[in-house]
């Protein structure tokens, strides 16, 4: 329990309580929770506190099922073996996979008060966001012909505002180059259109 409350229990001060009752040390153990919960929202806020929680909890839901129905798949596939023993798999993939449903559930309690108790919350300008973001690049391979029809293409003028209409640029061979200039075939481009 020390771990959660990022505390060393001092051995001095703790050999004297030995005769403790159970439900006085989760007495304790909720109150100094409590006390640390209370402390957080008042130091940050109850709407960041909500967000973090609702943060933390999706997370580990999230990850925890997904190792759940990886456990109900091998489940699945192992049950099969008990009909040999006599055994109706179905009951027993029922009765299994409530037990491991019962053990997501715990594993998830605990999982989301350990991260709420060690989170730590930095409320200033995060050093992620000073930089300047990379500059994407669009691409789009053409499987035909492995060339990356984005970067033969020219994004002038010309094509900003659409393509053009057919009459204008001609009949042209459906597989050639558009007329219009933009690299594109012309089945793709001004073709499309008539």
């Amino acid at each position: 329990m020390a771990e959660y409350f990022r505390h060393r229990a001092s051995s001095g001060g703790r050999t004297k309580e030995e005769g403790i009752a159970d439900e006085e040390v989760r007495e304790r153990i909720l109150k100094a929770v409590e006390a640390r919960a209370a402390a957080r929202t008042a130091e940050y806020g109850s709407e960041v506190m909500r967000y973090v929680e609702k943060a933390i909890l999706l997370q580990t839901l999230d990850h925890h099922w997904r190792e759940h129905i990886v456990d109900l798949d091998h489940l699945r596939q192992y049950v099969g073996l008990r009909g040999y023993g006599q055994r109706d798999p179905l009951n027993e993939y029922k009765s299994d996979a409530f037990e491991l449903f019962q053990t997501l559930l715990a594993k998830l309690r605990a999982e989301v008060v350990r991260q709420l108790m060690h989170v730590q919350i930095s409320t200033g300008p995060s050093h992620l966001w000073s930089r300047r973001p990379c500059r994407m690049q669009a691409t789009h391979i053409n499987p035909l012909t492995g060339e990356n029809e984005v970067e033969q293409a020219d994004f002038g003028l010309t094509c900003a505002s659409g393509p053009q209409q057919s009459q204008d640029l001609g009949q042209g061979q459906r597989n050639a180059p558009c007329p219009c200039g933009s690299g594109r075939k012309y089945k793709h481009c001004h073709g499309a259109l008539a």
